[in-house]
């Protein structure tokens, strides 16, 4: 998976699938631009990026998740449920403002 941090007053932290990066989704009026300027980042294992959730979790970041991998370890950890997950050409996402 693919992980960046953006530092702000508040970080926002970018989670997708490695396979997903730079691609776009469209479907009606729904549009899924998974940027390469935006989520472009270090590509972690599954457990680091875990430990980057817990410990942004704990610095009250928000996150932008895409694709079924980071989907999957947002709902494991918690930061998500399946009723926020939304669907562009079958492709999941979930955004958190915690």
């Amino acid at each position: 998976m693919i992980v960046k941090i953006h530092n702000s007053y508040r970080n926002i932290v970018s989670i997708c699938d490695e396979d997903l990066l730079g691609e776009k989704f469209e479907e009606g009026k729904k549009q899924l631009d998974v940027r390469e300027s935006f989520f472009r980042g270090d590509n972690l294992s599954e457990k680091e990026v875990k430990d980057i959730i817990e410990s942004q979790d704990k610095e009250d970041a928000t996150f932008n998740i895409v694709g079924e991998n980071s989907i999957n370890i947002a709902l494991e950890y918690g930061i998500i449920k399946e009723e926020c997950i939304k669907k562009v050409e079958d492709i999941p996402f979930a955004l958190v403002f915690l």
